[in-house]
């Protein structure tokens, strides 16, 4: 892919003390009034991995504090502000938005949450040709209608993934434009990914993303990882650029990983770390050393969708009997990892600054 002009990304190590103010200047470095003009609608896209809070897995509440308090000063607007959020077969938007303190952000700021499974959803055909989406939906593409013609900022966080190796800001939009079964698309996520740029950039006039590391997340992503204090903040107008610089702090080489270089190849962005200017904080030399795990669950999604139990995909997720999917799912992430792995892990986070932060959030109580 050739560009005449660097993409941009903006990196900035923090504290807890002053990670509000480094948001703004984040913001202000990356380029936010070049991608997002204040007077359009504008969608605030969180990440909700869990209906639980676990460190690192899902939009921080001091992420979301200091961005909507930069998008203000910078002359945006409550009435222009739609903070979204999605389900999924085994997420519930509204406990995810309570559990993880989004809501006592967002009443602070006059802001209503929006959960997007109460929205319209509209067939969407892309003016462009897509490498898989219209075959997992020949049906047709449903999106939601409020997306279209607004911008979006999208606020994920800084993790490994067990089906996409990482996860940021380009798979963020893939928990906002499809629906509840967008776990049909695990089998051929990064075409997916690539397909959803698409989409993006045909329905978004502005695309932003901000990205929090301050825990980071390694092994068995986007839940049972292992959470890691890295004190670092991402952002930039391009989603793919963005990703390709988390994906180097992680340890990768983002060109081997197929949904970015999909990306890069079909002009959606940047992933050549060559071609990207890194602004803000040096980072040159920072690697942490991540590795990908799978969890047992997306070990199990695997095995049906591309292992040796693959003549029975269709029974087991395309028929009545999918049922048992999201239940085994629950049972073990719900009622064995999170009491007991997952909680002491917790606990641990909880003694960092950035666990005393998050209990101040929630006044103390943690779900």
């Amino acid at each position: 892919m050739e560009t005449d002009k660097k993409a941009v990304v903006a990196v900035l190590h923090t504290t807890p003390e002053t990670v509000l103010d480094d948001y703004g200047r984040l913001l202000d470095l990356a380029g936010l009034s070049r991608a997002l003009d204040p007077g359009l609608p504008t969608v605030i896209k969180l990440n909700l991995s869990w209906t639980k809070y676990f460190p690192a897995c899902s939009t921080e509440p001091w992420q979301l504090e200091g961005v909507l308090s930069a998008l203000f000063r910078a002359g945006f607007t409550r009435e222009n502000l739609f903070p979204v959020e999605n389900k999924t077969v085994v997420t519930d938007p509204l406990k995810g938005a309570a559990n993880n303190a989004w809501l006592p952000v967002l009443r602070r700021y006059g802001l209503d949450f929006t959960p997007l499974p109460g929205v319209k959803w509209v067939p969407f055909r892309p003016k462009r040709r897509l490498l898989m989406l219209d075959q997992i939906f020949p049906e047709g593409i449903y999106i939601p209608e409020m997306f279209i013609g607004k911008q979006v900022l999208h606020l994920p966080t800084l993790k490994t993934h067990g089906h996409s190796t990482t996860t940021g800001a380009v798979k963020n939009s893939f928990g906002g434009l499809l629906q509840e079964v967008r776990h049909y698309c695990h089998k051929h996520i990064h075409e997916v990914l690539a397909d959803l740029m698409v989409i993006q950039q045909e329905i978004h006039p502005g695309i932003f993303a901000v990205m929090d590391g301050t825990v980071a997340g390694n092994g068995a992503g986007p839940r049972t990882m292992v959470p890691v204090v890295k004190n670092v903040i991402l952002a930039g107008a391009d989603s793919v650029a963005l990703d390709a610089v988390a994906a180097k702090l992680m340890g990768f080489d983002p060109l081997a990983i197929p949904y970015l270089r999909l990306c890069h190849e079909r002009g959606l962005g940047v992933a050549d770390a060559r071609e990207i200017e890194v602004v803000g904080d040096d980072i040159r030399g920072v690697n942490f050393g991540f590795r990908v795990k799978r969890s047992f669950v997306i070990w199990g999604d695997q095995m049906i969708r591309k292992g040796p139990l693959r003549p029975l995909e269709h029974l087991l997720l395309h028929t009545k009997l999918v049922a048992w999917a999201p239940l085994a799912s629950n049972i073990y992430h719900d009622w064995l990892w999170y009491p007991t792995v997952g909680r002491k892990r917790i606990r641990e986070f909880m003694r960092t600054g950035w666990g005393k932060l998050f209990r101040r959030y929630t006044g103390g109580d943690q779900r």
